[in-house]
C-alpha cells in the first residue's frame, strides 16, 4: 500500500509542478521565476531556486512526522515528493539547463522531447503566452517529432 502511495504521489507531483509553474510561477510569484527566463541574474543561483524550498519543506515535514509518529502514509508521500524533486532537478537543472555538467546530449527521444518542449517554454521571456509547463510529461507532438528525427538519422 505505501509503495502505491509513493508512486501515486510521484506521478501526482507532475500535475502539481505543471499547475504551480503555470499559475503560480507565471502568476503571483513571477518575481521569483522571472530571472529564470530573462537570465538577468549573473550569479549561479537564481531567485527561482526558492521554489526548491517551497517543494522541499512539505516533503521534509512529512518524512519527519512519518518517522517520529510512525505514519507510513506520511513517509510514502514525503518520499514521493522528494523523488519527484530529485528527478525534476536532474532533468531541469542538470540535463536541460546544464547548471551542472553531469549529463550531456542524448539520442533518447524521450529526453530530447522534454528538452525541446522546455526550450519552447523559454522562448517566451514574459509571464504571458507560455506553453509546455510540465516537466516529465510534455505534449505528445514533441515525442513524435523527436522519435521521427531519430528514426530518420538511424536509417541513413
Amino acid at each position: 500500500m505505501t509503495i502505491a502511495i509513493f508512486f501515486v504521489t510521484f506521478f501526482f507531483m507532475e500535475f502539481v509542478a505543471w499547475f504551480t509553474h503555470k499559475f503560480i510561477m507565471h502568476g503571483l510569484l513571477w518575481n521569483l521565476h522571472e530571472d529564470h527566463h530573462t537570465h538577468t541574474n549573473k550569479s549561479f543561483f537564481e531567485k527561482n531556486d526558492a521554489f526548491f524550498l517551497i517543494f522541499a519543506i512539505p516533503s521534509m515535514i512529512l518524512i519527519l512526522v512519518g518517522t517520529i509518529k510512525v505514519l507510513p502514509i506520511a513517509l510514502a508521500i514525503g518520499f514521493g515528493i522528494m523523488a519527484y524533486g530529485f528527478c525534476y532537478f536532474l532533468v531541469h537543472d542538470v540535463f536541460i539547463h546544464q547548471r551542472f555538467k553531469w549529463l550531456r546530449n542524448t539520442d533518447n527521444f524521450y529526453f530530447r522531447a522534454i528538452r525541446r518542449a522546455h526550450k519552447l517554454h523559454h522562448k517566451h521571456i514574459s509571464k504571458e503566452d507560455g506553453e509546455c509547463f510540465g516537466m516529465l510529461i510534455v505534449p505528445f507532438r514533441y515525442y513524435k517529432t523527436e522519435f521521427e528525427k531519430l528514426s530518420k538519422s538511424a536509417s541513413k
